[in-house]
């Protein structure tokens, strides 16, 4: 079984739409494919009722979390006091009250985010409007690869992922606007109240900034986290190795996962993947959904 745990539609920030995105899915031979669209569920009506057959759709979503760090660093650096951290929710039911209105509160914020990265930007000579990133998004959640976008169009970098610098869009970069985020502790909590699966996403990925580190992934276990993201692009071997052992110290799940968002990025359907055994103890522990089997939609 190939399974890819992690993608996006248009329904956040990714440029297939969900029906689109699960036929792509079914043409690059995968058999399990997560919906995992930022902080929302909007996607999966259409993933289903596009859902090919012999694919199977894992409902879910990436939770916007802001993890708080212990005070300042020994040496009296000048330590960040927190660290962005997404967590992938599987399964769980998308009806469940205060979860629902948590993504809604992330979701709200979204507008306003990107409208304050705009004005940074502008500040900084980088002439993006707010129409362009609107019109870029469409009727997903607004988020800063739509900003970005908007700045490949302008020619001011070459690429999405050149926008996600400290120069620019990176965490604490130059044009970095906070939002809304839940406190992954609480995230858990609620997820797991929904009868979901947690994993954390990319935890590692330096290329996007200050990463979370081994002793709050140790936290966050014993608090329920269910699993790490080991096999990413942003992780490169010796980081995956890294990962892989913390995940067998800890005893979380080890997963993998393309993290598509289509032609926004360069990354493929299933160029990584999730080990079946571990998939299927994801299902096993999920009670809030089950994974749908395609019939040919």
């Amino acid at each position: 079984m190939r399974i890819d745990l992690h993608t996006h539609s248009t329904a956040s920030d990714g440029t297939d739409t969900p029906a689109e995105l699960v036929r792509n899915a079914a043409a690059s031979g995968l058999d399990v494919v997560a919906l995992t669209d930022h902080d929302t569920v909007a996607g999966y009506a259409e993933a289903r009722q596009a859902l090919p057959a012999g694919l199977t759709l894992v409902t879910g979503a990436e939770l916007s979390c802001r993890l708080r760090l212990p005070g300042p660093a020994a040496d009296g650096g000048d330590a960040p006091d927190s660290v962005s951290l997404h967590l992938l929710a599987y399964l769980f039911d998308p009806h469940e009250p205060e979860l629902a209105r948590e993504r809604e509160l992330v979701r709200d914020d979204r507008v306003p985010r990107a409208r304050a990265m705009v004005d940074k930007l502008r500040t900084l000579g980088a002439p993006v409007t707010w129409e362009q990133v609107a019109r870029i998004a469409g009727d997903g959640a607004v988020g800063r690869p739509h900003v970005a976008a908007a700045m490949v169009e302008l020619g001011i970098v070459p690429s999405v992922s050149d926008a996600f610098t400290p120069q620019w869009l990176a965490n604490d970069g130059r044009a970095y606007v906070e939002k809304h985020e839940l406190d992954p502790f609480d995230a858990i909590r609620l997820v797991k109240a929904a009868g979901g699966v947690t994993v954390c996403a990319h935890p590692l990925a330096l290329k996007r900034g200050q990463c979370v580190p081994e002793s709050a992934i140790a936290e966050l276990a014993s608090a329920g986290l269910d699993g790490i993201e080991v096999d990413h692009m942003d992780h490169d071997e010796p980081t995956r190795a890294q990962l892989r052992g913390l995940a067998a110290d800890l005893g979380l799940l080890a997963t993998g996962s393309s993290d598509y968002h289509g032609s926004r990025k360069t990354c493929r359907l299933g160029e990584y993947t999730t080990d079946p055994e571990v998939y299927g103890e994801i299902i096993r522990r999920a009670t809030g959904a089950f994974p749908v089997p395609g019939t040919g939609g």
